[in-house]
């Protein structure tokens, strides 16, 4: 399991897959004792294993902005086939949908966290679900019990909502050998083409074709959102209306080659600044993070380029390094000022015994271990998020929509992470696509969101991602939306209400 925490490896950071320590999360997780199914196995690369259960549904409401929303609640699957037609996996959806007349005019919206090896649970029971747990925060506690409660925050008002659990996550699975699993799911470009293929199914089964369709993602899943808008477009005729992005790791370019290029130093101290400003009192706002966004791209990226060979500009890179971080200047000096999140976040509290958490580095817990030099236990965040959310997922899904199932539920699974396409991290970018998805559609709406204090997936990456790109027509078509928080500001309320009403505009303008 890789759990140093360096710039060419926050990628596996990007939220929710390298510091888990759950097991497995292929096929072999469910029953292996069963009644032998119906069709049996035609050769030895498929599994056989028991039927998945029929969709189930409930009907449900929530309260939001005064007014009631009657909606129903339905977990269901669709298969994966491959070439041949031979069904190969299965993956397993969450959707919400509005109850009345059916409008249409009403968007759908399709919904994938990252990982790889995450469950959509954190945004549907995080940020955009009608209902929601408590998780992500300083203070949160795993052992607190996981009660839904209505989700101020969802976008339900304005979109149905359809959450998809790619194989080896949740209760979606494969169903043939390990081999054949790591080939058709576990590759970058077989899971933007597989999960391309659910929207569409999805759409066809629910009679929603001619809908308005939005794609949205967290973390590795903001990389495959404009992948799959791109697929849907170009491949099986499905044109969105937009894609939105939160915490996006959309280009392993501009986290490595930390020895060479500046990139790496530059795109993380914004958000190591904006951790100094937030435990200073000061708020996080374009206003306050101007000046260090004006360095970084400034004079740091020049100094930086000198190298040790010009001792003046180290000396000017370890001042202000110092002031933005708040770190101990003699430790500043002794790194030349190019302070990697690791030893960011291992040195911010050390004083205290805890640790911070590369998704939120204000958000901190106890350090098991404080005179060792290397983290020594997992993430503060992950390690307190997976109770709640599998134990809340877990009890929606069988209990209050009544859809039974023996198996494994997997939130993360460090397994899917451990068995993905080799070097991902280094290579991966998806802004080629969104540049093409929005040249090919002019009236394509895109936002991308961030968390000031997010260190795995540092919001100044894609500001400099979109002040490379081209206008091609409203320059608002393509905007970044920064809000106080990490990676999953979303836990903030008053983050999460910000981004609703943004999200909302879009949608509006849209439409």
């Amino acid at each position: 399991m890789r759990i140093l925490i360096k710039a060419a490896a926050l990628a596996a950071a990007a939220a929710f897959g390298l510091w888990t320590a759950t097991a497995p999360a292929l096929a072999a997780d469910a029953p292996a004792k069963a009644e032998a199914k119906a069709d049996k196995p035609k050769d030895d690369k498929f599994l056989d294993l028991p039927p998945l259960p029929a969709d189930a549904s409930v009907k449900q409401s929530i309260k939001l902005d005064g007014k009631t929303l009657n909606y129903t609640a339905t977990v269901g699957s669709l298969p994966v086939r491959d070439d041949k037609g031979e069904k190969i996996g299965e993956v397993v959806y969450t959707a919400y949908v509005l109850d009345g007349p059916r409008d249409p005019n009403r968007p759908v919206t399709f919904a994938f966290n990252g990982g790889p090896g995450a469950a959509s649970v954190y945004l549907n029971l995080g940020a955009i679900g009608p209902k929601r747990v408590q998780f992500g925060a300083q203070g949160d506690s795993p052992s607190e019990p996981a009660r839904l409660i209505d989700n101020a925050g969802t976008w339900l008002d304005f979109t149905d909502l359809v959450f998809i659990d790619p194989v080896g996550t949740g209760y979606s699975r494969s169903l043939v050998n390990e081999d054949e699993t790591k080939k058709d799911f576990f590759q970058v470009k077989a899971d933007i083409e597989y999960l391309s293929r659910i929207v569409f199914d999805w759409l066809v089964k629910n009679g929603r074709m001619a809908s308005p369709k939005y794609v949205v993602g967290e973390s590795y899943g903001g990389f495959r959102a404009p992948s799959i808008a791109r697929f849907l477009q170009t491949e099986l005729g499905v044109g969105p209306s937009g894609v939105i992005m939160l915490s996006p790791f959309l280009d392993a370019h501009m986290q490595v080659a930390e020895d060479f290029s500046p990139m790496p130093w530059i795109v993380n101290l914004p958000s190591m600044a904006a951790a100094k400003l937030e435990r200073d009192g000061k708020p996080l706002n374009a206003q306050t993070l101007a000046e260090v966004e004006d360095y970084a791209r400034g004079e740091f990226a020049v100094d930086l380029m000198k190298g040790v060979s010009d001792p003046a500009a180290v000396a000017r890179i370890v001042d202000h390094v110092t002031r933005y971080t708040g770190l101990d200047p003699a430790l500043v000096k002794k790194m030349g000022g190019r302070v990697d999140p690791a030893t960011f976040l291992r040195e911010l509290y050390r004083d205290q015994g805890k640790l911070a958490s590369v998704y939120d580095s204000n958000v901190t817990a106890w350090d098991p271990f404080p005179w060792s030099q290397p983290q020594r236990t997992g993430d503060p965040i992950l390690d307190q998020i997976i109770a709640p959310t599998t134990s809340a997922m877990v009890d929606f899904m069988t209990r209050t929509v009544g859809w039974k199932i023996d198996a494994r539920y997997n939130a993360l699974s460090n397994a899917v992470n451990e068995a993905w396409e080799k070097d991902w991290y280094t290579s991966i970018e998806s802004v080629s696509d969104l540049r093409k998805a929005l040249a090919a559609d002019g009236k394509m709406r895109v936002m991308i969101a961030h968390g000031y204090d997010d260190l795995s997936c540092p919001f100044f990456a894609s500001r400099l991602i979109l002040d490379q790109m081209p206008a091609m027509g409203d320059p608002g078509r393509a905007s970044l939306k920064v809000y106080p928080g990490g990676h999953m500001f979303y836990s903030r309320p008053d983050s999460q209400a910000a981004f609703r009403r943004d999200v909302k505009a879009l949608y509006a303008a849209r439409s």
